[in-house]
């Protein structure tokens, strides 16, 4: 057993595979809101996802888990906590946890490091504590691996604009579009802020999306911590960004899958081209009701895929298109059925964490362009 990965397309020897169990409809809180009127659960309720689609979703994640298996990867899992009691500290009490499903939010290996991100949802405050194992295991059996924690937030008021989502919803696109890019949204700048989700990992160069769950400080953090890589801050034309990995997705050295219902900085394409990268624009989803019960997702989790080395790639079963498009760019597909993991926190790339890629660091972008 081994940490080590640099990037998101290197060979898989060794994975993290979320669990569905015990996962929670988040009460409101000042950085999310769940509204789902139409399943019982509208705003200012919460309480324990439907029990039959929690079977669903497991029976999903464990039949990927062998699937992973099969091809000769290692899979770990993590351990549920009861997510339904409170979580308190000294400022503040929230009525619930919310599950483990997606651990991509809260882990990122970066080369032999496994780094637990900060999290800005009071109900994911001890979610951490689910791959504690894991994380001990990897410590014990690799004497390289490094096991590091993002300061733990206060996540008091002062960090969450107040009333944000209730002025938000009131604004016209255009007018949320300006304040995603001026990164004007829920939260302050009082402490550093991010979902390990909005890291996109290139070798040398990391891309922090700024989101509902990130902010600049947090990249400032990020920079700090890894001062031999490029860390660049970036955005996405898009109403609410959250999560990097289904907007801007590698899928080998020179070639990237882009999300064009939410199109990049003009900068960050150029600094992709001046490299010899090929950016591509993605097929629209298979299903615009992606899943219709209790998700918070949007249809766009398609592109959520998970590399298994640069000419493998586990695609969604149902779509199709993709699975085609991606066929057509050189890649060998392998259909994986996972509609029903998707309420629980998204697709195959947020439900893993990848613990050991073959490979080294390497710099894949030597020309220098603009800001980046």
């Amino acid at each position: 057993m081994r940490v080590n990965s640099w990037n998101g397309w290197d060979p898989l020897r060794h994975v993290l595979v979320g669990r569905a169990d015990g996962t929670m409809v988040q009460a409101p809180e000042p950085a999310v809101q769940r509204d789902f009127p139409a399943d019982g659960f509208p705003l200012g309720t919460y309480g324990p996802m439907p029990e039959e689609m929690t079977a669903a979703a497991n029976e999903q994640l464990d039949a990927f888990a062998v699937q992973l298996a099969a091809r000769g990867v290692q899979v770990s899992r993590p351990t549920p906590i009861d997510f339904s009691q409170p979580v308190s500290t000294p400022d503040w009490e929230h009525p619930t946890g919310f599950g483990c499903m997606p651990p991509r939010d809260v882990l990122i290996t970066v080369g032999n490091e496994i780094l637990e991100a900060t999290m800005c949802y009071r109900s994911r405050w001890f979610e951490y504590l689910c791959y504690r194992p894991v994380l001990q295991e990897l410590f014990e059996a690799d004497p390289d691996m490094r096991w590091e924690a993002a300061p733990k937030p206060r996540l008091t008021d002062a960090s969450f604009v107040p009333g944000f989502w209730n002025e938000y919803q009131t604004l016209s696109k255009a007018e949320q579009l300006a304040r995603v890019a001026e990164h004007d949204l829920v939260l302050t700048e009082e402490e550093p802020l991010f979902d390990a989700a909005d890291i996109a990992r290139f070798g040398v160069d990391l891309f922090v999306q700024l989101s509902l769950v990130t902010n600049r400080k947090g990249v400032d953090w990020l920079r700090r911590h890894f001062p031999d890589h490029r860390v660049h801050e970036v955005t996405f034309t898009n109403t609410h960004p959250l999560h990097i990995d289904a907007t801007w997705v590698p899928l080998r050295p020179g070639l990237v899958l882009h999300n064009g219902e939410r199109p990049a900085d003009p900068e960050l394409v150029k600094y992709f081209e001046v490299n010899d990268w090929q950016v591509v624009e993605a097929v629209q989803p298979a299903s615009w009701k992606h899943h219709p019960r209790l998700s918070f997702c949007s249809p766009w989790l398609a592109v959520n895929i998970l590399n298994l080395d640069p000419r493998t790639v586990c695609v969604e079963a149902e779509e199709v298109r993709l699975a085609e498009q991606l066929d057509g760019l050189g890649m060998e597909v392998v259909p994986v059925p996972f509609r029903a993991v998707g309420p629980f926190g998204g697709g195959l790339h947020c439900a893993t964490v990848d613990i050991w890629r073959e490979g080294g660091l390497e710099d894949y972008f030597p020309n220098r362009c603009g800001r980046f």
